[in-house]
């Protein structure tokens, strides 16, 4: 396995890492509320964004994420893992750089299965950065799991209608569209039963019920909408790929989304490593700077040897899905997957100690990192259902003991390297 880039693009990750250090982080603080990065008519906002965003494109790194065909460079995984370690220090960077999440994956689904003119007034807007989307799938009864939900939509002429509740649906107050999924074969198998619709959040029967508050929001700042569809009519060529087709739709566009989660939390693991380092040759206690201390020392050393496990694990996934066929990196994006919620709780947990009381308020990046924790553990799959995941992918490889004992028995080993080698021992007559 080899993780090097060139020095051209060895370039450009360390302009990046300035470019978001230095000018990135100011729109953290400067609108630091929910969601604020989306409101596409924050005109005060958008006019700082606009001037970042068309350095981006200078560079030639705006939305890397796409195929060339798309506008982007093609960039495989790896070199996307090593962007997102940086993107991911800041919330405003996704947005500078052009690959937001929902509207990367949106973006995809509409690439592959919009028509040209859904293409036109969708997809080209959202690549440049004009609009943002909304995707719903999961639903108050039933949250990730497709097997429960009951939002449905059916066939009444030249139009589909679309009838119930979805959940979670995030940044939906700002979006131009929604892609929604909906049961269309209610008598199929669970994988074959779902549709997947683009809906204009103009169309009537819309009603967003309210939108609910992260752990660091207000209520003003709330952006996750819990949404009814009151007989939402759409025409026919709203329905984006098969009918029955949506839970694959779905997989193929979560896919990349868990992995592009995973380089980013290293990011904000990487920051929040440098902001214990700090602090541990800022302080003193005891007669001794923190860093001299042998709790503090566990904890730095602990931090780092975690964050560089977890940062070669998802190199390792990024480097497979660039080399090897297509699904050979399902388990390892599963790993990573479940291990990102540990380690980021067990780092920013021991820099928000090593701060003290200071650590605990909204003075540093902290607390919000700290409220991050739990929607990692359940965003794009609950943590149970990918360890479920990878533990099915590794017993299809396993096969039963051929005995009674297991194959590592050693009396049974014993016996049969015995025989094997009985004449050279002496033991044969």
């Amino acid at each position: 396995m080899d993780f090097s880039v060139d020095p051209e693009f060895q370039a450009k990750l360390e302009w990046m890492n300035t470019f978001v250090r230095q000018e990135v982080e100011v729109l953290d603080l400067l609108f630091p509320h929910g969601g604020a990065q989306f409101d596409v008519h924050n005109e005060k906002s958008r006019a700082m964004l606009r001037p970042l965003q068309d350095k981006v494109r200078e560079q030639g790194l705006w939305a890397c994420h796409l195929t060339p065909e798309l506008g982007g460079k093609g960039y495989g995984q790896l070199k996307l893992a090593l962007m997102n370690e940086i993107i991911g220090r800041a919330s405003w960077a996704p947005v500078v750089f052009g690959c937001a999440a929902p509207d990367t994956g949106n973006a995809e689904i509409l690439a592959m299965f919009g028509t040209d003119e859904q293409k036109e007034r969708y997809l080209q807007p959202l690549l440049d950065g004009e609009i943002v989307s909304t995707y719903a799938m999961t639903e108050p009864q039933a949250g990730a799991d497709p097997k429960e939900f009951t939002c449905k939509a059916w066939r009444e002429g030249d139009e589909w209608v679309i009838e119930g509740e979805k959940w979670y649906a995030s940044n939906a107050r700002f979006a131009s569209f929604l892609i929604v999924m909906a049961i269309t074969e209610p008598d199929a198998a669970p994988h074959e039963r779902l549709s997947m619709f683009i809906v204009p959040i103009e169309t009537p029967g819309i009603e967003i019920i309210r939108n609910v508050a992260g752990m660091n929001d207000t209520e003003e700042d709330a952006i996750h909408a819990y949404l009814r569809f009151d007989q939402v009519r759409v025409p026919l060529d709203a329905m984006l790929g098969g009918s029955g087709q949506g839970f694959k739709v779905a997989q193929a566009r979560l896919g990349g989304g868990r992995i592009h989660h995973a380089m980013r939390v290293v990011g904000q693991c990487q920051r929040a490593l440098e902001m214990m380092l700090e602090r541990a040759v800022s302080r003193r206690t005891q007669g001794r700077q923190l860093g001299d201390h042998q709790f503090v020392k566990g904890m730095i050393a602990d931090s780092a040897i975690e964050l560089e496990e977890y940062r070669l694990l998802v190199l390792k996934a990024a480097w497979t899905i660039d080399t090897q066929p297509h699904g050979a990196a399902r388990m390892l994006i599963g790993m990573a997957k479940v291990a990102m919620a540990k380690v980021y709780h067990d780092i920013v947990q021991r820099a928000v100690h090593l701060h003290g009381a200071l650590g605990t308020t909204h003075e540093t990046p902290l607390a919000k990192m700290w409220m991050g924790v739990p929607m990692l553990a359940v965003a794009d799959g609950p943590t149970e259902v990918h360890k479920v995941q990878v533990a099915n992918a590794l017993l299809k490889t396993a096969a039963p003991a051929p005995g009674l004992f297991p194959t590592e028995h050693i009396p049974t080993k014993r016996t049969a390297a015995l025989h094997k080698h009985d004449a050279a021992l002496g033991l044969s007559d």
